[in-house]
């Protein structure tokens, strides 16, 4: 247990010399009956755009504001405590480059302890303490609200969540222990480790609702007085029913069995890389042990151990390289012309009605509330498409995510037809048809007749040459690459390729209209499968060949665990399919023969139904038996160790980040990492691929040198 009262916090100060403080307002509110609340409202003085935060500075302001309401409330003057936050937001946590300038374990542990002093606190103020969660409440700020006695939010509060395990971190201000113990074992899983690892996931408040963490939810329009009416309410004897009382939580059965069933799926899901979901396991295991204030003080210890522990490791320090890329690169891409050049878009064209370019005319008819055409050879098929655009619509809207009226709308923005001419008057074209250069050359050629001279032209290609499908055009320089990647409507990237003849209209046309459509865009170079095909590719690749080696191919997915990858690479060709995988990985052999692995068996594997086998998390645990007889004749009798796999790969991998780079097909190696993350999952804990290359020792075996310059290390090792 620690003695906070005995700790020198002053050295951790230093760190706050940047930090925008996010000040603690008090006001005392009468309430009906009579009773004093001291209101405490969290703002940093910005507007909604920059959430308060929780630095040094702004956790000692906290603090000695708790401490002066403390004496009030044993003076009697005050016989309650709340906090909220500015408009729309509580807080988003700490502040992270605060915490990502910290030089020393020590300091970590500081950071880590005085957060649990003060906000600690909340909960031994002599009177109950309300937070009343108006807004935005992440990591620490929804921290504040499990130390307080009571919680209210408001319905319409952007998100809650404890994010901190998706950057490699934990709950580290109290949400490990108090969490499980206000919700249970099973739901606190959920919320620390599930979700973060989904996409970091996070509560709407209705969600946080109903799992009990919420007391109570007010609509927005008057839930400041609903949140005050009610406390009045608590405060005059009102019993509180919670979804999952504290005392009647069971712990000897039900919470060893949740914390086994969840590192199971851990080890099946992520392996045994990533450090922080098996760090949060532990805490939360050890949450069970009860809720004396004993129970408590040793769990906040345990806490600050493991915060410490992680803020100094390497998996942290490239997660805030990764969250910087994806907070302020992501966001201001390099290479973008003025937006003022764009042309503006007031109808798409989609050449195709299949799956990919429904989903396409679904995505632009949500974000731009423009007119989409799509077309296709037949009427059917043209049919069939707009068909399935309407029943997402419906779907939208029986969830809720849709009202009637807009449903309603963006079915009548949507047209389908055989008819080219109507395609006369579209701003942006893009086409979603058969991965051949021709049948591309074909639909493009037979468009332009249509269209206007400054019209946009975009291609999905996943690897062709930008360049050679627009040879035929009368205008190939409004010609660009506009690359999606699956599910369209979840992945965040698109690659924009620029071909030589791209001008700057089309250019920055194509990256306003990946604005508009809630996309990252990373400008790259006409190259082979330009960064996240070119770099999967080689992946899969490597996989081929150990498995044609006569490597099984669950040691094959085993042997790739250390790259952290969200899925292993038979498990990813599966996802993509094997058609798909066996023209990308032809076309990065036509392209470079001697750093590209591919196998004519590869496409004899995707005619088949069923390639391989899976587990019920989806792992890849063999071939079928349909498969293993393909493979029998040409599998061959020398297996590689695991050793040796991991190592071609992260080899393989520098070189070609190298050549990448050397030959100019993005400005900076930030950029690949960006497209690694945003367009491939690559975790955070990699920092994306350059991070980990750089730190698995890869990039001084390949190029004596290193992508970052000093490597990017945690403090325990540099």
């Amino acid at each position: 247990m620690t003695d906070y009262e005995k700790i020198d916090f002053s050295p951790i100060l230093a760190l706050a010399g940047d930090e925008v403080v996010t000040h603690s307002v008090v006001r005392d509110v009468r309430l009906a009956s009579g009773k004093v609340l001291a209101l405490i409202t969290l703002d940093n003085g910005r507007d909604h755009t920059r959430p308060n935060t929780l630095g040094p500075a702004t956790i000692t302001e906290l603090g000695e504001t708790l401490a002066r309401l403390n004496a009030r409330a044993a003076a009697g003057e005050i016989q309650a405590v709340g906090i909220t936050g500015k408009q729309y937001i509580l807080a988003a946590g700490a502040d992270l480059s605060d915490i990502s300038q910290v030089t020393s374990r020590d300091d970590a542990l500081l950071i880590a302890q005085l957060g649990h002093k003060v906000i600690g606190s909340l909960s031994e103020l002599g009177v109950p303490s309300f937070a009343f969660v108006n807004g935005l409440a992440l990591g620490g700020g929804l921290e504040i609200a499990l130390n307080s006695n009571y919680r209210t939010v408001d319905a319409s509060a952007a998100a809650v969540a404890l994010p901190e395990v998706f950057l490699g971190l934990i709950p580290g201000w109290g949400g490990a222990y108090l969490l499980p113990n206000l919700i249970g074992i099973e739901n606190a899983l959920e919320v620390v480790i599930s979700n973060p690892l989904k996409q970091n996931r996070m509560l709407k408040p209705q969600q946080a609702f109903d799992l009990g963490i919420m007391d109570a939810i007010f609509p927005a329009a008057n839930y400041l007085e609903n949140s005050l009416a009610w406390a009045d309410a608590v405060l005059g004897g009102k019993k509180i029913e919670r979804k999952n009382e504290p005392g009647k939580i069971e712990r000897l059965t039900k919470w060893p069995i949740a914390i086994k069933m969840a590192r199971g799926m851990l080890e099946s899901k992520i392996g045994t890389v990533p450090k922080s979901p098996y760090v949060a396991l532990d805490l939360l295991d050890k949450a069970k042990s009860g809720t004396s204030t004993k129970d408590k003080a040793e769990a906040f210890a345990r806490e600050d151990e493991a915060l410490a522990d992680l803020v100094t490791g390497d998996q942290f320090a490239a997660s805030m390289y990764a969250f910087d890329l994806v907070q302020k690169r992501a966001k201001r891409p390099v290479g973008a012309p003025d937006k003022a050049l764009a042309k503006k878009v007031t109808k798409v064209g989609i050449i195709g009605a299949g799956l990919m370019a429904s989903q396409f005319a679904l995505l632009f008819v949500r974000r731009l509330q423009v007119p989409v055409l799509i077309t296709d050879i037949d009427q059917a098929r043209v049919d069939k498409g707009v068909a399935y655009i309407h029943e997402e619509i419906g779907k939208l809207e029986a969830k809720g995510r849709l009202d009637s009226d807009n449903a309603n709308k963006l079915r009548g923005l949507i047209h389908g037809t055989v008819d080219k001419s109507e395609y006369a008057d579209c701003d942006f074209v893009i086409e979603a048809v058969f991965e051949e250069v021709g049948v591309k050359q074909q639909v493009f050629g037979d468009i332009e007749k249509f269209i206007a001279d400054d019209a946009i032209l975009a291609t999905n290609t996943s690897s062709l040459s930008v360049e050679e499908i627009g040879a035929k055009l009368a205008h190939p320089e409004r010609l660009v690459g506009f690359h999606f990647f699956n599910p369209v409507a979840v992945m965040p990237l698109i690659e924009v390729v620029k071909t030589p003849g791209t001008n700057e209209q089309t250019l920055s046309t194509a990256f306003v209209v990946a604005k508009g459509l809630g996309k990252n865009a990373v400008l790259t170079a006409d190259a082979p499968g330009f960064v996240v095909n070119r770099l999967l590719a080689k992946v899969m690749g490597e996989a081929a060949r150990a498995v044609y080696e006569g490597t099984p191919v669950a040691d094959v997915e085993k042997a790739f665990g250390p790259l952290g990858l969200p899925m292993g690479p038979f498990q990813l060709i599966d996802l993509v399919g094997w058609k798909v995988a066996a023209h990308v990985q032809d076309t990065m052999v036509r392209h470079f023969p001697d750093r590209f692995y591919a196998n004519d068996n590869f496409h004899a594997l995707a005619e088949l139904e069923h390639v391989v086998e899976k587990d019920k998390g989806g792992r890849v645990t063999g071939f079928t038996k349909a498969a293993e007889k393909l493979l029998k004749p040409v599998v061959g009798k020398n297996p590689a160790s695991a050793a040796e796999i991991l190592k071609r790969v992260q080899d393989g991998l520098t070189q070609e980040i190298k050549i990448m780079l050397d030959e100019g097909v993005v400005p900076e190696v930030e950029d690949i990492d960006l497209c690694l993350i945003l367009g491939a999952g690559w975790p955070f804990i990699d920092g994306g691929a350059s991070v980990y290359l750089d730190r698995e020792g890869a990039s001084e075996r390949v190029f004596n040198g290193t992508f970052h310059t000093p490597p990017i290390r945690g403090i325990a090792h540099r």
